[in-house]
Formats: C-alpha cells, structure tokens, sequence
C-alpha cells in the first residue's frame, strides 16, 4: 500500500476547488483550455506525448510499452518513478515540473492528449499513483455554486486534469511508470494501436533516450551502430538511419523574445537524419515535417529529417514565429553539409534540396539556408580526393574517368567522373555548379603546353562523345592539335594527320621543313577523331592539295636566290608526286640548272630533250627564258616524273578554264584575243584557253622540225587542233617555212589557190601537219592582213591567176569585209586590181560590177566582179579597193519600148519554172526582136537590160530570156538551166 497522500492530492484539489469557487470564470477558463488541447492542439498526439513523457523520465536507455487490456490501453515507461511535483505539473495547465535539462516536453500540457480516448486516466508508479475522473470532478464541481450552474451550460464537462485523487496499484515488473487509460466507448481500440505502430519507428529516432518500444506483442529497439548511423529494428524490418548532431547556445538577444519557460531552455540542439537502405545508400525523403523532436505539423520538403529545438508554440504543432526559431533554423543548415559529407561522393548529391515550391515558411527558410550553406561548404568530391564546394566547382558534362584525370591540373574545381551522370544533374544545377561541356573543354585547354602523347589520350576520351551531337561535334573542331614541327594549331581544320606506320609517311617527309602554314599533326598525337573533325590524312594528294605546300613551292627559286637551301623541298615534294599526280602548281618547283642555278621547273629542259634540236641557243642558259637540268637530278628522278612537274622534252601546253582576259605569258595573245572577240562577240571569252608554251623560242630554220615534234605529240596536236585556238594562229603568222609564214604557201593539191599562192616547199611534214601549221587550202579571210596580202598578190602581174580564180578572190573579199572582219579604213587601196577577164589593171580605169547587165556594155578588162550578184556584195568590195560601182557610171537608155508582156504569157517561161521549181515573176518584160542600148558614143547590142526605174528589158533569144528570168525571180545561179529549158523544150531531159 502506498503511503497516503503522498502526492498532496487532497491539497491539489482543494486548492483547485477554491480557486473555482471563489471565481467560477477560473472554472469556465480550465474547462476551455483543457478542451481546446483535447480537441485541438493534442490531438492524435497520445503515443507522441506520453512517448516524449517517457524519454524525459528515463534520461537514457528508456523502454515503452503499449498494450490493450480488455478496453483499456495501458502505456508503460522506465525511468524516474512519479513525484509530488510530477502530480503537481500533471494536475495544472502550462506548469511543467521540468526545468533543467535536454528534456523533450515543457510546460505540462502533453499530457492532456490521453483526454482524447479517455475520461478517466490514471497514472502507476512505483512511488505511488494519481488518478483523474471526469465523473468525480463534475460531482466536485456540482457542489460548487458558481461551477455548478456552467456545469449545467456545459452539459457536464469539465476539465478532468485538474483534480488528482490518490489510487492504489503498480506498474508492470520493470517499468518505473504506466499510464491506464480506459477507453471511451467510441474509440476504435484497434486503430488505436495501429496508429501506435505507425509511429514506434519515429519515436525511438526521435526521442534518442528511449531504446525501446513495444506494442502489444510487437517490438521496436533503437541501435546506435556508431555516433552517425542509427537502426530502428522492427518486427517486419529495419529502419537504417545517418545522422548528424550539433547543439550550442542560443544568443541572449533572441532568448529575450521568449516566455520564462522557454528563456530556461537556452540550448539549441539539432539533428539530420537521412534513411539508408541495406547497402547504406542514401533514401532522400520527398515530403517530411518538422520534428521538435517529435512530429509538428510544419511541412518540410528536404531530403532528409530535420530533428531540432525548435520553439514550438503551445499546443505543439507549429513552430512559434521568434528570433530564436529563425536562429535554430539557422543553426540546422549550417549543420546541413556535414550530414551531406558523412555520405560516401557518389551519393551526396542525393541530399540536394531539388528546386520547388516551399511546403511552409520553415520549409521556405531551411531550403534557402540548406541550400546557401551547400553552396559554399566544401563537400563535392573533387578529382583529387579533395572536397570542392560548389561555387567553385566545375562538372565534366560527360562521364569520364580518363577526362577528369587529363583536366584535373587544368581545370579548378573538377568535380569527381562519378558526378558527370545523368542522376546528378539536376542536383549540380540546384547548386548553380558550372559545367563543362565541349565548348567549355576546348577553351580549357587552348593554350596548354603538353605533350603530344597528352593530347592523343584527350581526344580518346573525347571521341565517344563526338558522335552524340552535331553541336558537339562543331565544338570539338576547334581543339589545339600539336604539330610535328612544334607548333600547336588552334583547331582541326585543315590539318594533315601523319601515318608514321606507312611505307612513306609524307608528313614526316615534310615535318623538319620550314614551310610556314603547313599544319601536320605530330605522329603521337594523331587520333582517328581527328579526321572526323576535319582534319585531312596527310598522304601524298593531300600534302600536294595543301595551299601552304604550294605556296612554298612557288617562292621556291625567289629563296633559293636568297641563299636558302630549297633541296629538301624539291626532293620531298618529288617523293610526293611519285605517289599521287602532278598539280599545276608543280612548275614552279626550284631545280638546279647545269650551271648550278635554281629555275623553275617549267623553265628547264631535260638534258636529252627533243626540243633542244629546235630552239635557237641563244634562248638556253644565264638569263634566257630556258635552261637545262642539272644532269645529276635528270638521272636521279625518273623522266616521267621530271615531265609531270613541267620539265621540259617536247613543247609543253597550258590550259586554263574560263579565261577573262589574254594570257600575256604567250607572244602576241592579245592581237589573238582582240581577233577572235571581234569576230565571235556571242562566243566570247571562250571556255577555256590552250596553248603551246616557248613557240617563239625556236630557231627560224628549224620550224618545220618544230612542226614535226608538235604534230607527233598527242597534246601539242590536240593544242593545234583546238577551234579558233591560239597555237595554230600563231605558228600560222610567225612560224617560218623557207623564210616565210607557213600562211604565204598553199597545200600541193589545193588547185583553186594556184596562181595566188606557191605550193609549199617540200619540207617532209604530211598534210595535215603542214594544214595545222597554217598551210593554205583554201581561199579564207582571216584579218585584215590576209585582205591585203590577197589584194597584193592579185594585184601583181607577173602572177597568172585565172579568171575564175580572181572571181572566187574578190568574192572572199567582199565577204570578209560584209562580215566585220576586214575594216577598209585600216588597210591602203591597191593600185593595181585583177579584172573579170584576168588582167591586171590600175584602179583609175577599174570598176566594181554591181549590175551584171551592165557587162554587155563595158570592157571586160576593165571591170571588177566578184561572181553571181547574189554572192558578193559589191559595195563592200568596192569600198576594199576604193573603186566606184558600175551602177554609177550608168547614163545608158533603151529607145526602143519593145512588146511589153506579163511573165507567165511569155512561152515556155511557165513550164520552165515549173520544172525548176521557181515561181513565175508577177510583174512584166519587154521583149525586143534586137534589144539595143544608147550611149554618148553610141549604140550597143545586149541580150538583157533593166533600166533605173526597174523595167527588164529582154532579147527574143533563150539567153536573153534566162538572164532577164533569173534576174526577175532572183534565181542567177539557174540562168544557165532557164537558157536550156527556154531554148529547147526537151532540155527538160537532159535536166532530169
């Protein structure tokens, strides 16, 4: 039996029942806060405050058992038995009997959250027991006037905790304390326990001095493996918690915005915790609340648990709005990042308050904090083993062990290969950590100075990532690359990557030269990415495509005259083109001469070239346009190879594609070029230019040798054949056969030409050698020159030209001026002219015939014709020879009006132009018995006339007929066929 009154329970009453009777309000305020903790600030928090309740009275090491005896819930707690003062704080309102100390629960309301399933609580200890009854306390109350009449507006309730009444009883074996509590009849027993069940695992992480609760038959212990991780084992599993501790003491100017309760509690304490899985991987939390310890209904959304002092206001459930909580809030992110770093690296980032809305102020506050604390604290791992914190840190935007290792030294702060994953990233950003894409990369390491070897294991660990954007691979071409001659190039491009494992790797061959712009690889930094990127494999085409490579090939004989030694060059590039084909550019190689001098390629001849027998010797050697090669090089490089670049055997030929102007590199291009714009304006410029080089270099006896090499060799011969080109019209002009232009002779067959011109020389050359040449065979116009060699020759006497032959020149003649391509104002007039009957007479008694009626009157040897009026055209040859027309000398007239007939009524005139196809004329003729025209000195007798008014006069003959006919239907060339026809009609005949 336990002592009586031992908590002064009577005394608690009594003083409480005066207190109401002197002021029955006392009685209304009890009864209201009591029922805004049953109702609102303690609700669902029993097992929570008789757990807390537990922690403080067992200081360590604590046990809690829960169990349903019949109905009524029995919660048992080791520790510190129950004292008067115990009693005391239990039977008043915000008078908590625990003062000093870490204890968990302050101002003895916690304990008002059993009213939420019981009216009738008690307490067992092994230092006695206390009851509480809301019967008791209403047949109390009743007795009072003043609570007796609120009694009855309250329909009976009343503050139970207020009136202690000693009972008899103990605790269960082991335990110090149990709290019966007798369940109201609307309470659901085994939800009860269930919701206990829920909440075992989080006390005993939460209340650190309890280590064990059991409910019913169930059990939960806390095991602290070490001062960082804790295990909550459970019946059906464990729960592995990492922690983090920290406490201090509050500053005095935020203590002084407290109650006296709370200015008592001047230490804050702080614990992170985080839940691990079985391999002691982080298991962020995605939506938490504050624990003060124990649960408030403040909601956090960070990874882990925050357990904290935090000032809470009365009933618990939210922390209260003071400096002191924004200082313990402070406190918890600072506290933050050493939570993070008890994590092994890779798993850090899992802690990172990911970007969000805030769940509450206090969430609002800590992600900020946490946050700016993670920030700056040094807790990534870096790529040295040394934490980084991440405001200086830089992430490798690809997983790579190798890239981390090679930029390690190069770039401050990388972070640890393991960070560049993808789960990482979103961390890393809520961070603000920089990272280090292929832009980023590049630009890290331009300008470093490294080993060749270095650089060919950055380009491995970047070359499984060139392939995973077109972006990056954009950025990549801008990487240094190291170079064979010890440069560094500031990009990919057009660098020439060495194959040093190859027969002949042209770029060592052209590594130890100095040749400025010409970028190869060095051999221990090619990587195959580089040529992904744009680099090109430096083979023999790709050297010889290089513009650096030709560029020093052209100021090759300009730095040999300066003293350099440009042997190695002519040797490398010799090799090069020994495994690819020439280039353009070849010729203007530096070789040696046989005088020891250095000329451009195509400036010199092999020393047994075919064309040292025809090109005069003053040309060859000191400052000639040609020179010999050195014997010593000519044996050393294969001929093929040497004539490949330019060296000369033959002639050599040159062509270039959509020429804009003349080529002033070949004598005379510029007449040639002016020529043949003026005669084919819509075929000008011409596509492309072709011509035969050093023409004008070979001796005066030695053409028809030239003309011989020229026309055996396959391109020379096509140079010759081009239409209109320039080779064949300057060898027609300035070649010599005999001392003359091969354009002064004609072929041997070429008969229309005998008189004009000789026959050519024999000179052992087949005709169409001597044609190419220039060798007439025909009679042509070609420019004003020819015009008037043609006139001289036809002006010359002792020259025996047939008639027909002048007649087919004057012809040419006329067209050639009609056509544009002869312009008489630049040429001088003949003196002397070859007449229609072969004569040669001067040009005071000469005219042109430009009307052939005319001829019937005038003397043969006088007059100039061309052929058939519609073949030449007379004004133009009489404006060539300065002539006047025969039309302009006409004062003749026809007396006589003879018998004027319409065309198709003349006999047989019909039928003949039927069979000749020609339609008859429509307009009329006068026919004439005798026709006869009247001069000043006289009559004369022809076979056709038309006068000036364009009457046609005609004979009764078939050769008066045919000539006038032909003339009236514009068909000359027929006349002879109308004469026949006109004459005979069974001619047609002979026609057919």
């Amino acid at each position: 039996m336990s002592e009586p009154d031992r908590f002064d329970a009577v005394g608690l009453r009594r003083a409480v029942l005066q207190s109401w009777e002197a002021s029955p309000t006392r009685f209304r305020e009890d009864a209201n806060a009591e029922e805004d903790l049953k109702l609102g600030g303690y609700r669902d928090r029993l097992l929570v405050e008789l757990a807390q309740n537990a922690a403080d009275a067992a200081g360590s090491g604590g046990v809690l058992s829960v169990e349903l005896v019949g109905d009524e819930l029995r919660v048992a707690n080791t520790g510190t038995p129950l004292s008067a003062e115990g009693v005391a704080a239990l039977a008043s309102l915000r008078a908590s009997a625990k003062r000093e100390g870490a204890s968990v629960g302050r101002f003895g309301v916690g304990f008002a959250a059993v009213l939420a399933v019981s009216e009738e609580p008690s307490v067992l200890s092994t230092s006695g027991g206390v009851a509480f009854s809301a019967e008791r306390t209403r047949q109390a109350a009743a007795q009072l006037p003043g609570p007796a009449e609120e009694l009855s507006r309250r329909e009976g309730a009343v503050p139970v905790l207020r009136l202690p009444w000693e009972v008899e009883g103990t605790p269960p074996e082991g335990f110090a304390t149990e709290v019966r509590l007798p369940l109201r009849s609307e309470v659901d027993a085994a939800a009860l326990l269930d919701s206990c069940t829920d909440q075992a695992p989080g006390l005993l992480l939460a209340l650190p001095a309890l280590s064990e609760i059991r409910i019913g038959r169930q059990t939960w212990r806390r095991v602290d493996e070490d001062a960082d991780r804790v295990v909550v084992q459970g019946p059906v599993r464990s729960d592995r918690w990492l922690v983090h501790r920290a406490s201090g003491a509050l500053s005095q100017s935020v203590l002084s915005g407290l109650g006296a309760e709370n200015r008592s509690a001047a230490h804050w304490q702080v614990t992170w915790a985080v839940p691990l899985d079985s391999e002691g991987v982080p298991i962020p939390l995605a939506e938490d609340v504050l624990h003060s310890p124990t649960p408030t209904e403040e909601r956090l959304s960070l990874p882990a648990r925050l357990l904290a002092s935090v000032p809470v206001e009365a009933d618990r459930r939210r922390a209260a709005a003071s400096p002191a909580t924004d200082e313990v809030l402070t406190f918890a992110a600072e506290c933050y990042p050493a939570l993070v770093d008890k994590l092994p690296g890779e798993h850090r980032t899992a802690l990172v308050p990911l970007p969000g809305f805030p769940l509450s102020d206090v969430d609002d506050k800590l992600r900020q904090g946490v946050n700016d604390r993670l920030r700056v604290s040094a807790w990534l791992p870096g790529a040295a083993d040394k934490p980084v914190a991440p405001l200086e840190a830089r992430a490798l935007e690809y997983v790579s062990s190798e890239l981390v290792e090679l930029l390690d030294d190069v770039v401050p702060g990388l972070l640890d290969p393991e960070l560049s994953d993808a789960r990482h990233r979103r961390s890393l950003h809520a961070l603000e950590v920089s990272r280090l894409g292929a832009a980023e990369i590049v630009e890290a390491v331009t300008g470093l100075g490294r080993e060749p070897s270095w650089w060919y294991r950055l380009y491995d660990a970047l070359a499984p990532f060139e392939d995973s954007d077109p972006q990056v691979r954009e950025e990549f071409t801008a990487l240094p690359v190291p170079l064979a001659d010890g440069r560094t190039a500031s990009g990919v491009r057009d660098v020439l990557l060495s194959h040093p494992e190859s027969d002949l790797d042209p770029a060592a061959l052209l590594s130890t030269l100095d040749i400025s712009g010409l970028r190869i690889a060095h051999p221990e930094a090619t990587h195959p990415m580089l040529e992904k990127l744009g680099a090109h494999p430096a083979g023999p085409a790709e050297l010889l495509d290089a513009p650096p490579l030709a560029e020093a090939v052209r100021s090759s004989v300009s730095d040999a005259m300066a003293g350099a030694d440009v042997g190695p060059l002519a040797e490398a590039v010799l090799k090069l083109v020994e495994e690819s084909r020439t280039r353009d550019w070849l010729g203007a190689l530096a070789l040696p001469d046989d005088e020891g001098e250095h000329r451009r390629a195509d400036e010199l001849l092999l020393p047994e070239a075919a064309l040292l027998s025809v090109i005069d010797t003053e040309h060859l050697g000191g400052g000639a346009p040609l020179s010999v090669l050195d014997a010593e090089v000519a044996q050393r490089w294969p001929t093929e190879l040497l004539t490949s670049i330019g060296v000369l055997d033959g002639f050599g030929v040159q062509v270039e594609e959509s020429p804009a102007e003349a080529d002033e590199r070949f004598p005379d291009s510029h007449q040639w070029w002016a020529e043949q714009e003026a005669d084919r304006p819509e075929e000008w410029p011409p596509a492309r230019f072709v011509g035969i080089r050093d023409l004008d270099l070979v001796a005066a006896d030695a053409w028809p040798e030239a003309i011989s090499l020229l026309t055996r060799d396959p391109e020379t011969l096509r140079a010759l054949r081009e239409p209109h080109g320039y080779s064949a019209w300057w060898i027609a002009r300035y070649a010599l056969i005999e001392g003359h232009p091969p354009r002064h002779w004609r072929l041997p067959g070429a008969d229309e030409l005998a008189g004009v011109y000789d026959p050519v020389p024999e000179v052992e050359l087949d005709e169409e050698a001597l044609r190419l040449a220039g060798v007439r065979a025909e009679l042509r116009i070609d420019d004003g020159e020819d015009a008037e060699d043609l006139l001289e020759r036809l002006g010359d006497s002792d020259r025996a030209i047939r008639a027909g032959t002048a007649l087919r020149a004057h012809r040419v003649l006329s067209e050639a001026v009609a056509a544009g391509v002869v312009d008489p104002s630049e040429l001088d007039p003949p003196e002397m002219v070859r007449s229609v009957s072969g004569a040669v007479v001067s040009t005071g008694r000469a005219v042109v015939l430009d009307e052939p009626w005319m001829l019937g009157v005038m003397e043969a040897p006088l007059v100039i014709a061309g052929g058939s009026p519609d073949q030449f055209d007379a004004e133009a040859l009489a404006e060539l020879l300065d002539l006047p027309l025969a039309s302009e000398e006409n004062t003749l007239r026809v007396p006589d009006e003879g018998r004027t007939q319409r065309w198709s009524e003349v006999g047989r005139v019909a039928s003949s132009c039927e069979l000749l196809g020609i339609a008859v004329p429509e307009g009329e003729v006068a026919l004439h018995d005798k026709l006869r025209v009247q001069a000043s000195t006289g009559e004369h007798q022809v076979h056709w006339w038309v006068e000036p008014a364009g009457k046609v006069h005609a004979e009764r003959t078939p050769d008066g007929l045919a000539r006038a006919l032909a003339w009236a239907t514009g068909s000359w060339p027929q006349r002879f066929a109308l004469t026949a026809l006109l004459a005979d009609p069974e001619a047609t005949t002979l026609l057919r």
